[in-house]
């Protein structure tokens, strides 16, 4: 079929932390003519944990919310990164799966870098791994679960398990698999997966980008044989949903907080600051990522009873806000700090501080992501801003305020979900996903105008970043 000659209806899913959103949208205008959301739960206590079962209803009720369940031509799935879903023989959950921000296994990622060194991680699969990265999640099921950990017969990412009860087809992305810590550009990763002890036939076949992964079985709440794109993990598919060229950098605004941009060249950051990502078509995404983004800072207004808008300027005081561990830097057992308070700081200066504290972070993240990847962004391109901290004043003008950089906020929402159904639309017209993006405007919004940058925050909050960094790193 000829490009943009499609007709009917596709359906795109994201399968969040907190929620399962589907979007039925019209294959030739990109209009948005269904949604349905289903929440998830997750456990709290020690790490961060959720049942897969739960997935696969939520997914259920949202395709049946959006009104074309029983219509649309083609689906694909989005989904969290990193998660660790372990199956048995049977197909049944052997552990909860463990989300990408459950840091337990923080000790395991120490001890596998040492092993191997970082820059080797680095060369053979792209990225040094944390605590976040499913090699480690691994191995942590194995010291501390071994009885489950035996029992396990396939193995997958969040959006796979998704895909596979659609299609009954163990099948990943190139995109996703990226952030495991046991694929590279030549497939898996043999000598890791010894070091790990996971058996090679337990993983997922990785598709072709463009590719079906399978259809639809019959006797489920989509029509049966329709296809099923591979899917993709969600900052790759955010990165289809909004067609993106490389060099335009990307910050996200959400629970954590990403930088990332499609580079033709592949990172290898030995330093571990920068995940070096493929993305789900033939380029690489490197991407830096922060756990304590607008969930932290909504937390200190929380404090504060104050509403999230309420900033006021002035003070000298610095909030590192690492209420949850950090992955950027590198301090998973990192707690917040507060750095110069006075008796005549306000409530509002505290907050304007954690905000300062968030962006910093992700605003050097967007330069190392471009470094990192071979590409520069000329100092007029504007940052894109997406999530939904893009949606608030404080956060926008808080990026403005510290890059100097003017700011583009896309009109759209719920790109993740956007960006699978690109993935579906190419499997009904023959385009490439991004291209699909692009035909339907997906970066139309609201630009802002640069703004002067405050460098001496910056510098004020690098200062106190570097001294303060063995305090707030001490486990306790």
């Amino acid at each position: 079929m000829a490009a943009g000659a499609g007709d009917g209806v596709v359906i795109g899913v994201d399968s969040s932390t907190q929620a399962t959103k589907a979007l039925a949208v019209d294959v030739a205008t990109g209009k948005i003519l269904g949604r349905g959301r289903a929440a998830h739960a997750v456990s709290g206590g020690a790490g961060r944990e959720s049942e897969p079962e739960q997935w696969w209803e939520a997914l259920s009720e949202a395709l049946d919310q959006t009104g074309y369940a029983e219509t649309a031509a083609a689906v694909s799935i989005g989904g969290q990164q990193h998660g660790l879903v372990a199956l048995d023989e049977e197909g049944r959950s052997v552990h909860p799966a463990l989300l990408w921000n459950d840091v337990r296994s923080a000790p395991n990622a120490e001890a596998l870098v040492e092993r191997l060194g970082a820059r080797t991680w680095a060369e053979r699969v792209g990225s040094v791994p944390g605590a976040s990265f499913t090699v480690t999640k691994w191995d942590w099921l194995r010291e501390h679960h071994a009885d489950a950990a035996k029992r396990v017969r396939r193995v997958m990412l969040p959006h796979d398990y998704l895909t596979w009860r659609l299609t009954g087809e163990h099948v990943t992305d190139r995109g996703d698999v990226s952030g495991t810590g046991w694929w590279g550009p030549d497939g898996y990763d043999r000598e890791i997966l010894s070091l790990v002890g996971l058996d090679e036939s337990f993983l997922p076949r990785v598709a072709e980008p463009g590719s079906a992964a399978g259809t639809v079985r019959g006797g489920l709440p989509l029509r049966a044989g329709i296809p099923v794109g591979t899917g993709t993990g969600d900052n790759m598919a955010a990165a289809l949903g909004l067609g993106l060229e490389p060099g335009a950098p990307v910050i996200s605004l959400g629970t954590s907080g990403t930088a990332y941009a499609v580079t033709r060249g592949r990172p290898t950051d030995p330093t571990g600051t920068v995940a070096g990502f493929a993305d789900a078509l033939g380029n690489w995404l490197p991407l830096a990522c922060t756990l304590n983004c607008t969930l932290a800072v909504d937390r200190v207004a929380q404090w504060l009873g104050l509403d999230r808008e309420a900033v006021e300027p002035g003070g000298q005081l610095v909030v590192l806000p690492y209420l949850d561990g950090e992955r950027t830097p590198n301090l998973p057992y990192a707690s917040g700090l507060f750095y110069g308070l006075r008796h005549d700081t306000t409530p509002g200066q505290i907050l304007r501080a954690a905000y300062e504290g968030a962006a910093a972070s992700l605003l050097t993240a967007v330069d190392e992501a471009l470094r990192a990847g071979s590409e520069q962004a000329a100092q007029d391109a504007p940052l894109i801003l997406i999530g939904g901290g893009a949606k608030g004043d404080a956060w926008r003008t808080t990026v403005r305020r510290l890059s100097g950089r003017p700011v583009l906020v896309p009109q759209l929402e719920e790109i993740v979900a956007i960006g699978a159904a690109t993935q579906a639309a190419a499997l009904v017209t023959g385009e490439r996903a991004d291209e699909v993006a692009r035909r339907w405007k997906t970066l139309d919004g609201t630009l802002y105008d640069p703004l002067t940058a405050d460098q001496a925050v910056l510098e004020r909050i690098a200062s106190v970043r570097r001294r303060a960094e063995a305090l707030v790193s001490t486990e306790i």
